[in-house]
């Protein structure tokens, strides 16, 4: 038997309707905020990658799906989705039109990683990007939609926020981080050994004991900024609780890829254990330059959505439950319920079951396949032309005339 590959998974029955529930929530949302879908390949050359996502990355360092094709072009799946997105930018000139842009996507990112729960090698984000506006305003705005999409979504989550200051703080802050951490670099681990010499801003964002230990007493981004950074940071902070967004800052929260400068952020939920962090991003004003473009403050996020899934199983949540199952206890009513369902599909999801069965046998079906409502004519039911409704979210049941079924749903 051929299996999927390792890492890689696919997406069946309710997997896949509580992929579409998400989907369909972000784009509900980011929509209202004036984003537009956009679709890029999930094949790029090579060094798109590298020179955004940042040679020092433990993603080019180690994970990226590379290969030589038959033409001898050096290309990689895609490991995230601001590069692609910003390339795809520069390439239609949006760069020299000017303006602002807004775009979200969706879709496949692969990394040669460990998998493991809430993490794959083929694994799938969503996520916006904001392109032409420099406005801390902006910054404040992502965060804003991001934590209403979880809060759509029923996950509790807590922000965290940062910021890594710019090209005139950065480097100071990063000359006093080497000279600490080489101080005490007898104890760092092999791969923070490496960051000391590539990109030592994330060995702060290093999970092993001893260096956590080491960073204890590091020195702080916060503490290094300078005046307009600050200014920025601070606003930043009013905009979200004039909001009722609670926030904790974090100092050493650097992300994951090298490209952001000034905020940076975090969602993180304590429902999937040590993988807490289900979405995050910031602003990389410097990446279009990065790219050959000209240059354009940037702001986006991206959230991962095996690890939302993961939660929205644990928690059993309701809030997947959608569409319509119709059942009949005698054989005679299937003609009666396959009338039903042909009204009730032209405003919604519905499946007719045809076969008669007990009442129990045909809820635990419905119970399992995720739907919202479930439908159920007896013969007692029939002869008075009403039905057995359950709601499977609340649990509220009564009959209900056929008459007034749409009404009533």
């Amino acid at each position: 038997m051929i299996n999927a590959l390792r890492g890689m998974k696919d997406l069946l029955e309710n997997d896949g309707e509580i992929y579409n529930f998400i989907i369909d929530t972000c784009q509900s949302v980011v929509k209202n905020y004036g984003y537009k879908f956009c679709e890029t390949p999930k094949l790029e050359e090579t060094i798109l990658f590298k020179r955004s996502v940042g040679q020092s990355s433990d993603i080019v360092g180690k994970e990226m799906y590379q290969f030589t094709d038959k033409s001898g072009n050096d290309v990689c799946l895609r490991p995230e989705g601001t590069a692609g997105v910003l390339r795809a930018f520069i390439e239609a000139k949006f760069d020299r039109a000017g303006g602002v842009r807004r775009y979200f996507y969706y879709g496949s990112m692969f990394r040669y990683e460990r998998p493991q729960r809430g993490r794959l090698r083929e694994f799938h984000q969503f996520g916006v990007e904001c392109f032409g506006e420099a406005s801390v305003y902006e910054d404040a705005s992502v965060i804003l939609m991001l934590n209403e999409i979880l809060q759509n979504l029923g996950i509790k989550t807590r922000l965290k926020i940062n910021s890594l200051g710019d090209t005139e703080c950065m480097p100071l802050y990063k000359e006093k981080l080497v000279k600490f951490i080489s101080s005490n670099q007898e104890n760092l681990c092999q791969d923070c050994l490496r960051r000391l010499k590539t990109n030592p801003i994330r060995i702060l964002d290093c999970k092993n004991e001893n260096c956590q230990n080491i960073l204890k007493t590091a020195p702080l981004i916060t503490d290094n900024l300078n005046q307009i950074c600050q200014d920025e940071f601070n606003k930043l902070q009013e905009i979200l609780r004039a909001n009722g967004v609670e926030f904790e800052i974090d100092p050493k929260l650097v992300r994951g890829l090298d490209y952001y400068s000034k905020s940076a952020f975090e969602f993180i939920s304590d429902e999937i254990g040590s993988q807490s962090a289900v979405a995050g991003g910031g602003r990389y004003d410097k990446l279009c330059e990065y790219l050959d473009g000209k240059p354009t403050p940037a702001v986006g996020w991206a959230m991962g959505i095996e690890r939302v899934m993961e939660i929205l199983k644990q928690k059993e949540s309701q809030n997947t439950r959608q569409g319509i199952y119709i059942c009949a206890l005698n054989p005679n009513l299937i003609d009666e319920i396959y009338k039903i369902a042909q009204t009730l599909r032209k405003r919604y999801i519905t499946e007719i079951s045809y076969e008669a069965k007990s009442p129990n046998k045909h809820l635990n079906i419905a119970d399992k396949k995720g739907f919202e409502i479930f439908l159920c004519l007896g013969d007692d039911e029939f002869s008075q032309n009403q039905i057995w409704y359950k709601n499977l979210k609340n649990q509220d049941e009564k009959r209900i005339s056929i008459a007034n079924l749409e009404s009533e749903i």
